[in-house]
């Protein structure tokens, strides 16, 4: 009997003769000759009939066959350089084919498309090969991020989607009836991060973040995934080596396990070559000064928006740390720079080619008098943060963490232009369907 085989493994089985179970993507041929382009969800190879070779039900089962038609084919295994597929280089001289389904018209033709017709199909659209090698991507920097910090001595410790208060500001939270009480779906888990650091040192939490910003931006998504490190006795230099050690090994591991995917997307990876520590280290002043002697002005105090952020990592050759930023532009509970407390100990990886923000983090406050009077500030309900007031009255210390964007890193390894691309099923502001 012929084995079964994934696409991705076909190169292990040249000469003998083998299955492959998955949908047509592309056909071409005429006469006694039908090429079938074969995709199993691992690669695509193209399947090679000849009349003489099949059974006459097959071949006319192949030359009348439409696309993203479900099959079984059986051939044999030939190396040639020429062929066409991920991986290239093998094809399948097919000695049988059996059709699973005949599919209907496929409305997404090999033609140019308008986004929001793609965005509508996109439970089809993913079957492309540029959305399936994107796609592939992510997995791989997903298990990139655990490997590694499963690896530094990090625990996994899940962190509720279900919040009775705000992490970053009110005024980006989906609100939910919890029982008739207010309740909102997860800025971040950060907070419970500092809570179980106090049990296990050095951990993270892996999940759906949501922020009900208003935003348009190619950056931004609704719903978005997010692996945050939070590590006790850290301050914001070690965060910072961390950081780069973490990106590098998730950067190098895509190059390496997914060639073929980048290939499809074009994408040049010369300068993700380069991404190794370490990384280049600007204060927040020295950004400031560097941007408006390039002519993209800006007022100390003022946040970085698109343009800031592209021209700074514009100037370096990999990802640059910004660090120190006026307290006024992050968190509440940001740890302040002693003897200058209108900066607090905060840092922002910036990814280069104009990719932005990838990691927002720093060192967070230890001291309870400070937390309170910073609650106060932001006028934040005490009761609801008493719990996390309780973390700096018992056995409080200098801790720091951050936050990964899991679509924003796809998007700058792929070299894509949206973000909407980078998850299968992207939530904006004017989208929550399919």
């Amino acid at each position: 009997m012929p084995q079964d085989i994934r696409i991705e493994d076909i190169a292990s089985y040249e000469g003998q003769e083998v299955t492959i179970k998955g949908w047509l993507s592309l056909k071409t041929g005429k006469g006694k000759l039908q090429f079938l382009r074969v995709r199993d969800g691992t690669g695509v190879v193209q399947a090679v009939l000849l009349r003489k070779d099949v059974s006459p039900e097959a071949f006319e089962s192949a030359r009348r066959l439409s696309l993203e038609s479900s099959l079984i084919v059986t051939g044999i295994v030939r190396a040639d350089e020429r062929a066409p597929g991920t991986p290239g280089g093998y094809e399948l001289s097919v000695t049988d084919l059996q059709v699973v389904h005949e599919a209907q018209e496929y409305p997404i033709a090999p033609k140019e498309h308008s986004v929001e017709f793609l965005m509508d199909n996109r439970h089809l659209w993913l079957r492309s090969s540029r959305q399936w090698a994107i796609l592939r991507v992510r997995a791989t920097v997903v298990r990139a991020i655990r490997h590694w910090l499963d690896g530094h001595g990090f625990l996994n410790v899940d962190t509720p989607i279900l919040t009775p208060a705000a992490c970053e500001g009110t005024s980006t939270l989906f609100e939910t009836d919890y029982f008739g009480e207010p309740a909102y779906l997860t800025q971040s888990g950060q907070l419970y991060n500092e809570a179980t650091i106090g049990a296990f040192g050095k951990v993270y939490c892996f999940g759906p973040t949501f922020r009900a910003e208003k935003s348009k931006t190619r950056r931004h998504l609704m719903e978005f995934w997010m692996v945050e490190p939070e590590m006790a006795f850290a301050d914001l230099e070690e965060c910072m080596r961390v950081q780069e050690e973490f990106v590098s090994y998730i950067v190098q591991t895509a190059l390496r396990e997914r060639a073929p995917e980048l290939d499809i997307l074009e994408r040049d990876t010369a300068p993700l070559q380069r991404v190794q520590p370490p990384f280049p280290r600007i204060s927040y002043d020295q950004a400031v000064e560097m941007l408006n002697r390039g002519g993209v002005a800006i007022t100390w105090g003022e946040d970085f928006g698109s343009p800031h952020e592209t021209y700074i990592a514009e100037q370096f050759d990999r990802p640059v740390f910004v660090h120190h930023y006026p307290s006024q532009c992050k968190a509440f509970y940001m740890e302040p720079e002693p003897g200058r407390p209108e900066v607090c100990r905060s840092v922002d990886l910036l990814a280069p080619e104009g990719y932005g923000e990838i990691i927002g983090g720093g060192e967070r406050m230890s001291r309870l008098e400070l937390l309170e009077e910073a609650i106060q500030r932001h006028n934040l309900p005490r009761q609801a943060y008493e719990w996390y007031l309780d973390l700096r009255r018992f056995g409080s210390v200098p801790h720091s963490g951050f936050g990964l964007g899991v679509e924003r890193t796809v998007a700058w390894i792929c070299g894509i232009s949206h973000i909407r691309e980078t998850i299968p099923f992207p939530r904006t502001l004017q989208r929550i369907y399919p």
